[in-house]
């Protein structure tokens, strides 16, 4: 804490402030003074609050600094239940809450004023939804918004330029380089101007030279143009992708629809408009105004302590207690009358918290429904960009599902024969070595036998005779096959084509006849074709123009719905006006004394007297205290010391009696010795 205030001091004594603060006088300052300190740090910061807090009232300075403290983003510390004890700490001036206060604010003054002065461009001023249906409101709103954000690409710009480290001295390096440069430019014109001059026809050539450059920017010019047009177009032919897909969309959901399906979903959905606007919403909005309402009242009466809140949860209790009383009483009194209706009404309520829960379930499945199309319409065009396919849906989709299924159980079984075979491979492959192992261990034992006899090779070079009679056996076999085979091939060929060429010769005159009536029908189809596509380019031309009229015809059907409903909701709003002013004027204007009491300009004017009379004793009260501070401040010094002089007097007293004392013991010595 000394830290603190010790950092406090130093900053308040330095430049702009000039204060000259140690800890004693910085310790003693007042609330007043430690209020005003702080207000003039956060002038220094934002010059807008540079102002003398004693010609405001306490709440407008509270609730100016505590504006600014959440602009520069403060954190008070401690944990959200004390932001109350930090606010009225802030309006009474306590020393724990301004010290670490003025503690943050002159660690970080000049982060603090660029902050406090992009907080004047950039803190967006939130207009009410009811007033942007105006387009003179909306267009500036919107104009409003476009200047923030140019505002903040400038200062982002300006912060750049000036972070990115250009001096004066290397501007000015860099002009004189250039200047040099030029120079040197210049010169070499002028040596080349002098070498042309004495080539024939230079002015010609010079010109068809500088005709070539410019040919020449201008083909880059008209290739980036080429190249942006092919970008264009790229563009436009993926806008007509998902537009056409949109299209097919929109006729696959019309053609399975009907009108009466479509005119009961359009009263379905005009019923649950309706009751949202009506029943719903009237509620939901009344509601919120009352609780605006309490949390303006609350927010307008002072701050409560534990005492006071303990008072208010006893009256709440009372009257708790004496609304069941009532209650019981109504009951027991109307119970014959009213027993009938009673479950009618528990009923109709049952059925309206029903409805109300219902109409709340098909809104946030109604959102839900729409961020999944937008999600889907994402996902989609996602698809389209990555693979170029469609995305299967309905039916289509179905049957993909069920033959990936198939596939699916086909793979499985496939793989399991594979695991089969795959184990018997394993199998095979073990006997197969042991084979092996059994064979060489054979051959070296027939080896060992053959080199005892002295017959080494024996077996080997029987073998090999033998597999060699059997190849030429097989080889002369498949030579007779081969030879049988051939001739029989070609008898049967020479057979099957006289066969086939008598069965076609009819075939081949009737194929002759059709290719004619084919040629003849092909240009008549072409004609035909011709036909058909200038009347179906016809129609298509008034299919568009007949759905531009429906979308515009939709468009206008939906501006004029929602300004009928706009002007409802505003005729509602002003009949309730209305009625509340009619209301008060009848109240105000009545004979009666208790229903004039009742009226708000009554409450009102009482209540501006009753905080003018309080005011007054309150500045009364202060003028008094301000007069006899003084005095009894040195009233309150003269009892000190008067204090002081008493008690210094008491410690003599005691001294000097304490002495006596001594002196008597001594004299008793005295007397026993001389006794003795």
């Amino acid at each position: 804490m000394s830290d603190q205030m010790q950092f406090i001091v130093e900053k308040l004594n330095q430049e702009p402030f000039k204060k000259s603060y140690n800890l004693i006088t910085f310790d003693s300052l007042e609330s007043v003074q430690l209020l005003q300190l702080l207000n003039d740090v956060l002038g220094e910061i934002d010059p807008k609050h540079v102002v003398d807090i004693r010609e405001e009232l306490p709440e407008q300075t509270a609730k100016r600094m505590l504006t600014l403290l959440g602009i520069l983003k403060y954190k008070p510390p401690g944990s959200i239940s004390d932001l109350s004890a930090f606010r009225q700490g802030l309006v009474t001036g306590s020393k724990p809450v301004i010290h670490p206060v003025l503690h943050w604010l002159l660690q970080r003054t000049n982060e603090l004023k660029k902050r406090a002065y992009l907080a004047r461009f950039l803190v967006k001023l939130e207009v009410p939804v009811e007033f942007l249906q105006d387009d003179t409101v909306a267009d500036v709103n919107k104009q409003y918004e476009e200047l923030m954000e140019a505002f903040k690409n400038l200062h982002k710009e300006c912060e750049q330029l000036k972070t990115s480290g250009f001096s004066t001295a290397e501007i000015r390096r860099d002009i004189s380089a250039m200047e040099e440069e030029k120079d040197q430019l210049i010169k070499r014109v002028e040596r080349l101007k002098k070498r042309v001059e004495t080539v024939q026809n230079h002015q010609r050539m010079l010109e068809i030279a500088r005709q070539l450059r410019l040919e020449k920017e201008r083909e880059e010019s008209l290739a980036q143009q080429k190249q942006e047009q092919k970008n264009q177009l790229f563009h436009a032919e993926q806008r007509l992708q998902r537009a056409q897909l949109q299209l097919k969309e929109m006729h696959h959901a019309v053609v399975d629809s009907k009108p009466e399906s479509l005119m009961k979903k359009l009263e379905e959905e005009i019923n649950f408009n309706s009751y949202l606007t009506t029943e719903k919403i009237p509620r939901e909005l009344e509601s919120k105004k009352k609780s605006v309402y309490f949390l303006q009242k609350t927010v307008g009466e002072p701050a409560l302590s534990q005492s006071d809140l303990n008072v208010l949860e006893m009256k709440i209790n009372e009257v708790n207690a004496q609304i069941n009383q009532l209650i019981e009483k109504r009951m027991s009194k109307y119970e014959p009358i009213d027993s009938k209706f009673s479950m009618y009404r528990q009923q109709a309520s049952i059925i309206s918290r029903k409805k109300e829960a219902k109409a709340e379930e098909l809104q946030a499945a109604k959102e839900e429904m729409s961020s999944m199309e937008r999600q889907m319409l994402q996902k989609t065009n996602q698809a389209q960009e990555l693979e170029g396919s469609e995305v299967l849906k309905g039916d289509e989709f179905k049957h993909y599902v069920n033959k990936l299924r198939s596939k699916n159980t086909f793979y499985k079984k496939k793989r399991l024969e594979i695991a089969e075979i795959t184990a018997e491979y394993g199998i095979l492959q073990r006997t197969e070595e042991l084979l092996k192992q059994r064979h060489e261990a054979i051959q070296q034992q027939l080896q060992a036998i053959e080199d005892k006899k002295g017959i080494s090779g024996y077996s080997y070079t029987q073998e090999e005779l033998e597999r060699v009679s059997a190849v030429k056996s097989e080889m002369d076999e498949m030579k007779g096959r081969t030879l049988d085979n051939m001739s029989e091939m070609v008898k049967k060929l020479n057979a099957m084509v006289a066969e086939k060429k008598s069965s076609l010769a009819p075939v081949i005159k009737e194929l002759r006849q059709l290719r004619q009536k084919c040629q003849e029908l092909t240009q008549e189809c072409d004609e035909k074709k011709i036909q058909y596509d200038s009347c179906a380019a016809g129609l298509e031309s008034n299919r568009s123009t007949l759905e531009q009229e429906v979308k515009g015809l939709l468009e206008e059907c939906i501006q004029e719905e929602s300004n009928y409903r706009y002007v409802n909701c505003m005729k509602r709003n002003l009949e309730i006006q209305l009625q509340r002013a009619k209301e008060e004027m009848k109240m105000y204007v009545s004979p009666d004394p208790q229903e004039r009491r009742k009226a708000i300009r009554e409450q009102y004017t009482r209540m501006i007297l009753e905080q003018e009379n309080l005011g007054k004793k309150l500045r009364e009260k202060q003028k008094v205290v301000r007069e006899s501070h003084g005095p009894n401040m040195k009233q309150i010094k003269m009892w000190q010391d008067f204090e002081q002089l008493m008690e210094c007097k008491r410690e003599c007293f005691l001294k000097q009696q304490n002495q006596t004392a001594i002196g008597q013991v001594i004299q008793e010595g005295g007397k026993d010795r001389l006794v003795l």
